[in-house]
């Protein structure tokens, strides 16, 4: 289901020559609950679109399923100023399994970790990332964040929301997906990858945002082996980064970017300019 994204609201500008009323989209969020044979695992302020890819992806990233083929039925609820319900029915085994670890995350939108009740759950090591054939060029990596600017139709009409998508070498962006929290637009994009059989491995995941933890974590448990970004890594996201094997290039902006980890898979020889 799509809900609507965005609502226009009366403000007034104001500017060094004056100040004037205006029309401003704003977009919109909604408390999504993610519910696993009727309990509730999850409560994130999210864009109410794209809402059965947040589902899926969000069981994949956090590690309640491991293949899209244990779960049983996913439908959408909207409770309208309720709130909206993704409903995940899964295979008896693995309803068993989630119920054995379950654990609650209500939080605000800024936060993809919120309400975890165990610190060694919120910084869980990531497994090895396997080494892949993939390799970008310099002009590659410039031009999936140009790509992704480029595919933001809720940010254009906002400027308040964030993207991710999925570039690959020679087809370009392959997949986006957009949301007010940074790690919902992740997991719309690893919902709908699953959905439509694409393989991440295949690619490079690119963001508008910042590389935070569970951005590293998101992307690992996706299997894309390159993280590009707008914005820079945090210090122990970088540390994650590096023992799983990711590689991350960010602060792309003015025609470079930067390499943190594992800059193998970047080519750079035709940018001159990369800090």
């Amino acid at each position: 289901m799509n809900a609507d994204r965005a609502r226009s609201v009366s403000a007034l500008t104001v500017r060094p020559g004056g100040a004037h009323a205006t029309l401003r989209a704003l977009p919109e969020e909604t408390p999504v609950a993610i519910v696993y044979n009727g309990s509730t695992q999850a409560v994130m302020m999210a864009t109410p679109d794209d809402l059965e890819d947040f589902a899926l992806g969000f069981s994949l990233s956090e590690h309640v399923i491991a293949s899209p083929a244990e779960i049983e039925r996913l439908e959408v609820l909207d409770h309208g100023k309720g709130g909206i319900e993704a409903r995940i029915w899964l295979s008896e085994a693995r309803a068993e399994a989630v119920a054995a670890r379950r654990r609650a995350m209500a939080g605000p939108v800024g936060c993809g970790l919120c309400g975890i009740d165990s610190l060694a759950e919120a910084l869980h090591p990531i497994a090895p990332l396997p080494d892949t054939a993939l390799r970008l060029t310099a002009a590659d990596v410039l031009a999936a964040d140009a790509a992704l600017r480029a595919a933001q139709p809720l940010h254009d009409q906002t400027r308040a929301v964030h993207a991710a998508g999925l570039w690959q070498p020679g087809q370009g962006l392959v997949m986006a997906r957009e949301d007010v929290g940074r790690h919902n637009a992740l997991d719309k994009l690893i919902g709908a990858l699953a959905r439509a059989g694409i393989d991440a491995a295949t690619g490079a995941v690119v963001l508008t945002s910042r590389v935070s933890v569970e951005m590293v974590q998101k992307t690992a448990a996706a299997g894309a082996p390159i993280l590009i970004a707008a914005s820079a890594p945090t210090a122990h996201a970088l540390r994650l980064a590096d023992e799983a094997g990711l590689t991350v290039a960010a602060l792309v902006r003015d025609g470079g970017f930067t390499l943190f980890s594992h800059p193998e898979r970047i080519e750079t020889g035709d940018a001159q300019n990369v800090a």
